[in-house]
């Protein structure tokens, strides 16, 4: 037997396990996708496709003329290929990277926080409007938020670390914090 009821803000749907009669309740689909990210299908690229998009992750403040010589093309055409990854979503955008060390921000530390309900890890989502916050991903394994933050210091630190451990829900939060940083880049496009 199955049936939706709602508790407080979230919707369960109860079912009854025929094996021994137990009744479990799990989250519909309403409440996940809240969570859940579109899903994605790679684009169609060419080795051509490739090398642009290879050239301005080494430097996005490239010509269009710079392109062309680099894949042997004429400018409008690198521009038209940009185009159409700009409208196809593979270029998201077009930033400066920043460092934040000499932004003040010194202290890089992932989180892994560990939640009780779906309603508990989409108050987490909130927190990517925070400043402090570069990625915010959920996870399958050990926990269900993985958290990217850059702090100014400890005290900063442990003032957000005790924002999350607040909320309601929250089980646990697993803190790293990194000492040097040898790699940290997008995807390759090869």
């Amino acid at each position: 037997m199955i049936f939706s009821i709602e508790c407080g803000s979230v919707i369960f749907i109860l079912l009854k396990i025929i094996f021994g009669g137990k009744t479990i309740m799990v989250p519909s689909d309403k409440e996940t996708d809240a969570i859940r990210q579109i899903k994605h299908h790679p684009a169609e690229l060419d080795s051509i496709d490739r090398k642009i998009l290879g050239a301005l992750a080494e430097d996005a403040s490239r010509s269009y003329a710079e392109l062309s010589k680099i894949v042997h093309l004429s400018a409008p055409a690198v521009h038209d290929r940009v185009k159409r990854l700009k409208r196809d979503g593979v270029i998201k955008g077009t930033v400066a990277i920043l460092d934040g060390c000499k932004l003040g921000r010194t202290l890089l530390t992932f989180l892994l926080v560990d939640t009780s309900s779906y309603s508990a890890t989409r108050k987490l989502l909130a927190f990517a409007d925070r400043p402090e916050v570069e990625e915010l991903h959920t996870v399958a394994g050990d926990g269900c938020v993985f958290i990217k933050v850059r702090a100014a210091n400890t005290e900063s630190l442990e003032d957000f670390l005790m924002e999350i451990q607040s909320l309601e829900g929250v089980r646990s939060v697993r803190s790293y914090i990194a000492l040097s940083t040898f790699l940290e880049r997008g995807p390759s496009p090869d």
